[in-house]
């Protein structure tokens, strides 16, 4: 986009300062984000994002959830008695009339925030930064265990394992592209039917009042966190997804993506392994943060967390396929089913580590 259109968005918004240059920043795949410079060394610079309302599609929802979260931390970190606040939780601008956090121009929702100075996101997965990671996340949940406030879900049944085996059912029942009957296929299937009553039991224990909902990130991948230039974590960030689901989906949902030894579309499936010393760091890591709010259903369902969110995928992946490819971009006819492929590995790879976990677990809980 044009200057000229970037500032008079900016110019909705409350900010202090004048705005010297705006320009792209990051290679976000959802949000179109800029970072807004102004001319003044004493006034912050901004991150002004267009929000993507077709992932998204009720903006003012996940706008309040933020300003509930954010607010919640802000107050957990002023209580607690830290520095630095600013630049340990996100902060958004209000428009200039009516106070909300977010404008609407030509059919795009935008919203700005407070740069944060001195900060850095990581790509890389190492065991230091899962540890990292699962402090993060971990102290995340614990801040907004108590919050007051009921948020919206702002992706419906996004992570609910019963929703998206219906779906597999569905498509599978109206083979829409004459997939199902290939021998490969099959052979999933049987492998998904014969795991869904045990990996639809979150939903079970849910209805039965057995296993709570709590407020999660439901994004947890290490860029999603900020660092200072003395490599601690100072902020968890992109909080579209935040909303109320079982702790399982901070916790699996980070394991399914950092403890493959290869990427999810790896077609090597002997290469395919779960790692253990990512497992080991990440859980360390989360339950010296989180262990002070679980209740012992939820510690001791981490395992069956950190399968369900490959099973998960595989799920979908295989919808996907056999729906005829519409909703990830493939690269080649079979790349949904490789990936589907991929993730049922990494599920049986976890499946083989489950006594390793619980023991490690057990000696987290003794320390």
């Amino acid at each position: 986009m044009e200057q000229d259109q970037l500032k008079t968005i900016v110019s909705q918004f409350a900010i202090n300062g004048t705005i010297s240059e705006i320009k792209p920043l990051g290679e976000g795949l959802i949000n179109d984000t800029y970072k807004v410079i102004t001319a003044e060394a004493s006034e912050p610079d901004y991150v002004l994002q267009r929000v993507n309302h077709h992932v998204f599609p009720d903006v003012d929802m996940v706008m309040r959830n933020i300003e509930a979260v954010t607010n919640h931390i802000r107050m957990k970190l002023t209580e607690a008695g830290e520095d630095d606040i600013e630049r340990k939780v996100l902060r958004f601008i209000p428009v200039k009339d009516g106070g909300k956090l977010y404008t609407i121009i030509d059919g795009n929702y935008w919203r700005l925030m407070v740069f944060i100075p001195n900060a850095i996101t990581k790509q890389a997965v190492d065991p230091d930064s899962s540890r990292h990671a699962g402090r993060a996340f971990g102290r995340f949940q614990a801040m907004l265990a108590d919050i007051p406030v009921e948020l919206g879900e702002t992706i419906k049944d996004f992570h609910n394992m019963e929703f998206r085996l219906e779906q597999l059912r569905e498509v599978v029942a109206k083979d829409p592209v004459g997939r199902v009957s290939e021998p490969q296929v099959q052979r999933l299937l049987q492998e998904i039917d014969a795991r869904a009553y045990e990996m639809t039991k979150a939903e079970r224990m849910g209805r039965e009042g057995i296993l709570p909902k709590r407020v999660c990130h439901c994004d947890t991948k290490v860029n999603n966190m900020m660092f200072n230039d003395r490599d601690e974590v100072l902020c968890v960030i992109d909080l579209d997804t935040v909303m109320p689901n079982f702790i399982f989906s901070d916790y699996g949902d980070f394991l399914r993506t950092a403890a493959n030894t290869v990427a999810e579309d790896n077609a090597d499936m002997s290469a395919v392994q779960f790692r253990m010393d990512i497992f080991k760091a990440f859980t360390d890591g989360y339950l010296e943060s989180a262990r002070s709010f679980l209740l012992p259903v939820e510690i001791e369902n981490l395992p069956y967390a950190t399968a369900l969110f490959p099973y998960m995928q595989c799920v979908r992946f295989l919808w996907d396929y056999l729906s005829g490819d519409k909703y990830w971009k493939c690269q080649y006819p079979d790349h949904n089913f490789v990936r589907a492929n991929n993730q049922f590995h990494l599920l049986k790879s976890v499946e083989a580590h489950f006594p390793q976990m619980e023991a490690f677990i057990r000696e987290c809980l003794e320390v």
